[in-house]
């Protein structure tokens, strides 16, 4: 069979690289883009291909795929299956535009959806979206080519959800992959595009020219965070693939040229005998390339970073979430801020050349008093890259939930959205509080920065002006600092949009009757 599979992003994270700060390239006719390869697909497709099926590959980064040219490349070459991958809620909208394009267009070529979101949502998407015609639930390497062998009889394939005439019918569970060893690498050379490793910014703030690329090495997460949905999706399990397994990947990945890769793994840190095998191997190679991931402080692994360091791995970003021990206990953590110190200062003590920390802010019950803790706290760490986003909520999240169970949110009628807590949470920081505690925020950090570590702080400044323009460094560094007004209103619970509530008023309803909600109004 003819397959076409397809990325669908929100092309407000990513974005085509200025050609004056590509550099040259050997080809021309390849697009230079900031932002993360679409793994999934990229996977997805060798499976395939060892199926008998013929796959082409599309990334609506790309300018040249979006929906009107995928619609006008299926009413041409007429594909027996088109297959779309969406990650997050904020795709949804482009989504629904594509399929309808498709449909529009090529009526009769199926549409399954698969990924994060639409396997959190799979009967809501069916139900809001007619021109899908089903969906994949959970991992695609099995149940994808189970999916092409029963076109006729889609009620066979588990992990199937799918529309027969007006009802939709929900397939038995798929179970887990076991053995994550027995598929092929990824497919990196179909795409038209290179894939440029930067700081996810509004600005072009570009770490390197280096040939880059992502790879998963393992799967799932054991720990309950109340933000994440990764347990949710992986059902608490965490699997891996074997040493020798990422090490033939990695060679093959360095004979291709590539020399960054940034670790996908939800939690690479958490096999200490799995993370020596990989490193010793990756010096008795000799391989070329430099690599970072993400990981727990609290993460056993942590005593592997001189090995890890030795093995060119040059950049490592720790969850660290908040610097103050009741607001890491209220988002489930289940660590402490003295993990956190010995985790970071190891980090830097063994050599590694950028460590950053991932903090959100305005969680259920943190203060303005609490927010500025974690400033601080920050600021004392040897963290050389930061940021501090708000907290949202998810569907498929523990906080989604609590919200549900609170009457904020309308599981049945909110599932396509997500919100940042400071919108509809009275217990949280309000957007006002949020900007104005930021601001006060970063001014400290940057001050103790410039001022308590000087070298380190050139360094980096050098490192991004390195592949940005001097307004755009300006622009980065000032981007903190800047008065933010709002392209579009927030997203609000359906029922507060019944009641009418804008977030200043949301905190004068919650307070004269907490009940309001709850009650339904």
């Amino acid at each position: 069979m003819r397959i076409f599979m397809a990325y669908v992003r929100d092309n407000n994270f990513c974005q085509v690289l200025p050609q004056e700060l590509s550099g040259s390239s050997s080809d021309d006719s390849r697009l230079k883009v900031m932002a993360f390869p679409p793994l999934g697909i990229q996977t997805l497709a060798p499976v395939l291909r060892q199926h008998g099926h013929q796959v082409r590959l599309f990334d609506t980064c790309h300018p040249g795929m979006q929906a009107e040219h995928l619609a006008q490349a299926a009413d041409e070459e007429r594909p027996d299956v088109i297959g779309l991958s969406v990650l997050s809620t904020t795709t949804y909208p482009a989504l629904k535009n594509l399929a309808r394009r498709l449909k529009s267009q090529a009526p009769k070529i199926p549409l399954i959806v698969g990924g994060a979101f639409a396997t959190m949502n799979s009967d809501h998407i069916l139900k809001d979206c007619p021109d899908l015609d089903c969906v994949a639930v959970g991992e695609g390497e099995e149940l994808l080519p189970d999916y092409l062998n029963h076109l006729d009889d889609p009620g066979s394939v588990l992990g199937l959800v799918w529309r027969h005439h007006q009802r939709i019918v929900q397939n038995a569970a798929r179970p887990l992959i076991r053995d994550l060893n027995q598929f092929p690498y990824p497919d990196r050379t179909s795409l038209p595009i290179d894939y440029i490793e930067s700081l996810p910014l509004d600005v072009p703030a570009v770490l390197s020219l280096d040939k880059f690329c992502t790879m998963q090495t393992s799967r799932g997460c054991p720990y309950s965070c109340i933000y994440c949905d990764i347990p949710s999706l992986s059902r608490g399990k965490w699997r891996y693939r074997s040493s020798e397994h990422v090490l033939g990947e990695m060679q093959q990945l360095n004979d291709q040229g590539y020399r960054s890769i940034y670790l996908t793994d939800d939690h690479f840190l958490l096999n200490r005998k799995r993370i020596g095998e990989v490193c010793r191997g990756i010096i008795e190679r000799r391989l070329k390339f430099h690599w970072g991931c993400e990981g727990r402080v609290d993460a056993v692994a942590v005593d592997q970073l001189p090995l890890m360091k030795k093995a060119n791995c040059n950049f490592l970003a720790f969850g660290v979430e908040a610097g103050t021990q009741k607001v890491l206990d209220r988002l489930h953590k289940k660590q402490t801020l003295k993990q956190v110190e010995h985790a970071v200062s190891e980090a830097k003590r063994h050599g590694i050349d950028r460590v950053h920390g991932f903090f959100v802010i305005s969680s259920p019950g943190e203060t303005e008093k609490d927010v500025m803790a974690s400033f601080r706290f920050a600021a004392r760490l040897k963290l050389d890259t930061f940021g501090f986003n708000r907290l949202c909520a998810y569907r498929g999240t523990p906080l989604w939930q609590e919200y549900v169970n609170r009457g904020i949110i309308d599981d049945e009628r909110d599932w396509d959205k997500w919100f940042k807590c400071s919108d509809i949470d009275p217990t949280a920081l309000s957007g006002a509080a949020v900007n104005r505690v930021r601001m006060k925020g970063y001014a400290l950090l940057f001050a103790r920065r410039i001022f308590g570590r000087p070298i380190r702080t050139y360094k980096l400044l050098r490192m991004f002006g390195r592949h940005m323009k001097k307004s755009d460094l300006l622009k980065l560094l000032w981007s903190p600092f800047r008065r933010r007004t709002l392209s579009r209103k927030p997203e609000l619970p359906a029922l507060m949009i019944e009641l009418g509530l804008e977030e200043p008023e949301r905190d004068a309803v919650f307070n004269a009757d907490r009940t309001v909600l709850r009650r339904g109004g």
